[in-house]
């Protein structure tokens, strides 16, 4: 049997069974001797345990006699119904008041009963398996559940989203790629003045160098700037200008051999 939340329509804090139970504003319950309240009373997890142990000792105010009586108190003040999810759709189809909280509790299957050894147990099943197959069950529901206009509503908010809900994205995820493709230009520029620098090299070569290698996989040889060129001179000749005295048996003049550095 699965149960859901109803509740009335608005904005409401409580969303899952957990949310139910961890809160006192909202009173909750279910159809009193029912099969909602036979689960509640059997589980064993803890989260149902403690519903069922607020409800019991509400017994009073917290149980109902019907659904519909439940469905009453729902709209005229703070409770919530649990309910067979089936008679929950039944219901906020046709009263735009109320809606459905929270997912399925649990789930059971409904099924038709037959004596023991009946010869139609064997045909029932096959013909509600044949309608379920091929969609007639469904087609069935949409037929006898669909109520008022709550129904579309209820297709409208959980409708696809559409071009205009989605332009907002795409401008976004433009202007990040424009934005991204600046900073890579202006950070591939920056390394390439850096590496034209440290070479010694003009930024045009740089760049045709390392268009060059993107192109090709190879990897980069970094350039080291070339030091100057030491050429020996073979005869730097410095003349001593001749004084007037000059000194017997010596030679003012002087010859020697330098290094001129010499750049490429």
């Amino acid at each position: 049997m699965a149960a859901f939340l109803t509740v009335e329509r608005m904005e409401s804090p409580v969303e899952s069974a957990d949310d139910l139970a961890k809160q006192t504003k909202i009173e909750y319950g279910v159809v009193k001797d029912g099969a909602t309240m036979t689960f509640f009373k059997k589980s064993k997890v803890s989260t149902f345990e403690k519903m069922w142990a607020f409800m019991s000792s509400k017994q009073n105010t917290a149980l109902v006699k019907s659904n519909e009586e439940g469905i009453q108190r729902v709209l005229k003040s703070d409770y919530a119904l649990l309910m067979e999810s089936t008679t929950i759709d039944y219901v906020v189809r046709r009263n735009c008041n109320l809606t459905r909280v929270g997912g399925q509790i649990d789930s059971k299957g409904y099924g038709i009963g037959t004596p023991m050894g009946s010869p139609y147990r064997d045909k029932v099943t096959i013909a509600i398996l044949s309608i379920l197959e091929d969609g007639r069950l469904h087609m069935l529901k949409e037929k006898w559940w669909s109520g008022n206009a709550c129904v579309d509503d209820e297709r409208r908010e959980t409708g696809p989203l559409g071009i205009q809900n989605l332009g907002g994205i795409f401008i976004v995820l433009a202007a990040g790629l424009v934005l991204s493709v600046f900073v890579a230009v202006g950070e591939f520029i920056y390394k390439l003045r850096k590496t034209a620098e440290r070479e010694q090299r003009s930024f045009c070569s740089a760049m045709a160098e390392e268009i060059r290698l993107s192109f090709t996989c190879e990897r980069r040889v970094k350039h080291k700037p070339q030091p100057p060129v030491m050429v020996k001179t073979d005869a730097v000749i410095n003349m001593h200008t001749f004084n007037d005295r000059r000194l017997p048996g010596k030679d003012n003049m002087t010859c020697g051999t330098g290094m001129t550095p010499v750049f490429p």
